[in-house]
């Protein structure tokens, strides 16, 4: 028996050396993959609905701008827990390349704060837009109940956010990237949520306060990293 345990042990060792870490950084960014977490079992639920029943359901946990103006709370953040179009693999990609380090750096709270304030921020930003051309003839009545649920406003924001963390001078090849990568959509297509994802982005780069202070926290955690190593 202790022949068989051994056995078990030695060829569970290297599943062990990389779930160690997995769970590590899994671990720093709680809020990043609750959330992912939850998306999963949202994103499960959809799949179980009929397209018709699907649609329906969705519309009313749409930001648009009817249910904006019947319950606003309730929709900013029940459309930040469904994903439209039922695909969760690329969210867990994009989750951990730019959430998770986010949340690390700066820390959950000023994480959720960015996240809060792209996602309210741009869908206002955006619907309001949207309310105006609806009101002046530019855009249908019917755009009133437009389908608008998901995340990719909070993401945005966060990846502007990261401008901040990316060493210099890189970080402004990254601006660079981010800023044509949300900025051509807008010019080209011109839809109201092409102008939300380019508002998060403005909003994200809008918090460097809280970038500062996250920046401020990682050097003196080196120095006392050096002081408490140093002979």
């Amino acid at each position: 028996m202790r022949r068989i345990l051994h056995t078990v042990r030695v060829r569970f060792q290297p599943v062990r050396a990389w779930v160690r870490p997995v769970r590590a950084w899994v671990t720093s960014a709680p809020g990043t993959y609750l959330w992912l977490a939850a998306l999963f079992v949202t994103t499960v639920a959809l799949h179980w609905m009929s397209p018709d029943f699907e649609e329906d359901f969705l519309r009313q946990r749409s930001t648009n701008i009817h249910e904006l103006s019947t319950d606003p709370v309730r929709v900013l953040i029940a459309s930040a827990f469904w994903i439209d179009g039922g695909t969760w693999l690329p969210y867990a990609v994009l989750y951990t390349v730019f959430h998770a380090p986010a949340e690390r750096w700066l820390g959950t709270a000023r994480w959720l704060a960015v996240v809060v304030l792209a996602h309210v921020g741009a869908t206002l930003v955006s619907e309001g837009v949207l309310g105006w051309a609806v009101h002046h003839g530019h855009a249908p009545l019917s755009a009133v109940n437009t389908l608008d649920v998901g995340v990719s406003y909070a993401l945005a924001g966060v990846i502007a956010v990261l401008t901040y963390r990316i060493p210099r001078p890189w970080h402004l090849p990254y601006l660079a990237v981010v800023l044509i990568f949300f900025g051509t959509p807008l010019i080209v297509g011109r839809t109201f949520t092409d102008l939300g994802h380019f508002a998060a982005v403005l909003i994200g780069l809008a918090c460097r306060p809280p970038a500062r202070d996250a920046a401020r926290r990682s050097r003196g955690a080196r120095r006392n990293t050096r002081t408490t190593s140093g002979p």
